[in-house]
């Protein structure tokens, strides 16, 4: 008769142990269609450290309205490349992809270019609309 063998584990193994199942489950990305669940009907803030650096609206067809806070409100649309969410603004061809992923229950956003040292942006809900100046001329 064979006896089965119970390892006892040591404290350092225990306490490793513990440690690996406490730590914090690793940030989830999003997927462009879970950032459309996310964003479409909402405006919403980028900030960093608490400073808002910006906002968007986001529309259902996937337009959106710009409004960062070193100048006025642009018109662009939005549009899935691989795990990135890509943007493009009106007048300008150059576009501008981000990650976006779930932290917690933040969510973060990194240009797909940014360093590993450049600060991630919280994005949240608006508490207010979008504040853009009338476009003159129209």
């Amino acid at each position: 008769m064979r006896r089965a063998v119970v390892a006892i584990p040591t404290p350092a193994l225990a306490v490793t142990l513990a440690l690996l199942l406490a730590a914090p489950a690793p940030a989830q990305p999003m997927t462009p269609d879970e950032f459309a669940a996310f964003a479409t009907g909402r405006t919403l803030d980028y900030a960093v450290d608490g400073k808002v650096l910006g906002s968007e609206a986001y529309f259902p067809d996937r337009s959106v309205r710009d409004a960062d806070t070193s100048g006025p409100c642009r018109a662009g649309v939005w549009y899935p490349d691989g795990p990135a969410v890509c943007f493009v603004y009106d007048g300008s061809d150059q576009r501008h992809c981000w990650l976006y992923w779930r932290e917690h229950d933040k969510v973060l956003a990194k240009p797909r270019l940014a360093g590993p040292d450049d600060p991630a942006q919280t994005v949240t809900p608006s508490a207010n609309p979008l504040s853009c100046a009338p476009e003159v001329g129209v």
